[in-house]
């Protein structure tokens, strides 16, 4: 005799997937699980899921929302303009808006094909450390590749060339679950071509990032530090494999080294700083805190192209607007989740626990009572991921280093939303670089401290794995 899961209780689903394991076994959802951000949570499940404002941002603070939205969705255009607001787009940059990279506040793509520009990918340069940079190093944590800085700007104005181009060529490789189902995985390979100011440093390290969604960022800035660090454990004392760090980065405004929370090795302290050096190194827009355009010495053309800067010395991105923009970013909620006491989700939700994953994906933390907007002060939230730095093994190893982390190491991205991926943005394509098609793919190449759990996953028969899904579907 056979069941299915379909068939099972919840409770009996629940036991006849997690009996033989000490993990937690949910029979039901737990008080507020639905809630992923408290009372911001986002009741909203459509295309414009991430788009919303936190549910209990108040019709006044709305204004401020909407008008950030407005520099976050608007593009840019080029100095000297009448719009002299929204000028001073480069010289160098890979888009005019930053809603071009997150479409509807959503999730990034690897180019196609047909592709003229990366546009929602952008890759990352630098060189192996030099000893000589020590203070360049603290502040940038890297040494930038010499003539094309730490990010490669394949747009720019009339009268400056282009950085290179990107493509992007993958490999195949088949992983076999133990009932012998098979899945293809693709490895990405970069390629960068037509580059527009010579040929760069031997040693030059490239990494491609997909923009990540937009959604929950106050609230994660808003977790305690203490909380974060709480979970760290470089030495793996408990002896789970999982050696979680917090990494330290440069804080432009405090000028001190602070922890990193944000971007795909925890490379930025906040969201206004992260916003910050997305205009400069994305778009090319100066601001008080990025005051010169990003241009290297050996772009002569870049360095004496116009700029938007005001007459008074106000930069392009004035201290209003980057204002404005923060807090449209720091209160996008996040949506609820779906689905939280159906039996397939928690047999799924079992089977997460069951594997380990939540040693990295940490679920819930409750916010500080000070957090920079008082809406998202004082929320018990449920991210899915403890921000901490680990070792991915080789198989998603970009060999580049970013302050502590190293050429293996990541941040645990949140889950909270995943599974409105394609309905917000349009594809399932996961992981820092897009090379994940599906969730089962972006499971299926966690190594190094995570290997232990996908090869827990592995073992998962045809009616785990889509329970394992649903769960994953449900965030």
């Amino acid at each position: 005799m056979s069941l299915t899961l379909s068939r099972l209780s919840p409770l009996l689903l629940a036991f006849a997937l997690t009996a033989c394991d000490d993990a937690p076994r949910f029979t039901q959802a737990e008080p507020g699980e639905a809630l992923s951000a408290g009372q911001a949570t986002v009741q909203r499940s459509d295309r414009n899921a991430f788009s919303m404002p936190s549910a209990n941002l108040s019709p006044e603070r709305r204004l401020d929302f909407s008008v950030g939205n407005s520099f976050f969705r608007n593009p840019w255009v080029i100095a000297p303009s009448t719009t002299t607001a929204r000028d001073g787009l480069g010289p160098l940059f890979n888009t005019n808006a930053c809603q071009n990279c997150h479409v509807r506040d959503g999730r990034g793509h690897p180019p196609g094909p047909d592709d003229s520009n990366a546009v929602s990918m952008l890759v990352r340069l630098s060189i192996p450390d030099q000893p000589y940079l020590a203070k360049e190093i603290e502040r940038l944590g890297v040494v930038p590749e010499p003539v094309y800085g730490t990010q490669l700007q394949d747009m720019a104005i009339p009268g400056v060339a282009p950085e290179g181009k990107v493509r992007v060529s993958y490999d195949r490789q088949t992983v076999t679950f133990e009932d012998g189902h098979q899945v293809e995985l693709r490895k990405p390979t970069l390629q960068i071509t037509q580059l527009g100011y010579g040929p760069m440093h031997p040693d030059t390290r490239f990494s491609a990032r997909v923009a990540p969604p937009m959604i929950g960022l106050g609230l994660l800035e808003a977790i305690p530090e203490a909380d974060i660090l709480a979970n760290e454990d470089p030495d793996d004392r408990n002896r789970d494999g999982i050696r979680g760090r917090g990494n330290r980065v440069w804080d432009d405004a405090q000028g001190k080294p602070v922890l990193g929370r944000f971007g795909w090795k925890a490379g930025q302290p906040n969201v206004n700083q992260q916003n910050v050096h997305a205009f400069a190194g994305d778009m090319g827009l100066t601001s008080t805190l990025q005051p010169k355009d990003d241009c290297t010495s050996a772009q002569t053309a870049c360095l004496s192209a116009p700029n938007g800067d005001g007459a008074n010395g106000e930069k392009e991105v004035s201290d209003n607007i980057l204002r404005l923009v923060t807090f449209y970013t720091r209160n996008l909620g996040v949506p609820a989740r779906r689905n939280v006491d159906a039996p397939q989700v928690l047999a799924g939700k079992n089977l997460f626990f069951q594997a380990g994953c939540q040693g990295c994906h940490t679920p819930q933390f409750t916010t500080a009572t000070n957090a920079a907007e008082p809406e998202l002060s004082g929320q018990v939230i449920r991210p899915y991921s403890d921000l901490l730095l680990h070792d991915m093994g080789p198989g998603l190893a970009d060999e580049r280093t970013e302050f502590a982390a190293n050429g293996q190491d990541w941040r645990t991205p949140p889950l909270w939303g995943i599974g409105l991926t394609e309905t917000v943005s349009g594809h399932t394509q996961f992981l820092h670089d897009g090379r994940a098609r599906n969730l089962l793919e972006a499971v299926l190449w966690h190594g190094g401290e995570a290997e232990a759990a996908r090869n827990q996953v592995l073992t998962f028969n045809a009616e785990q794995r889509a329970a394992l899904l649903a769960f994953l579907n449900s965030l």
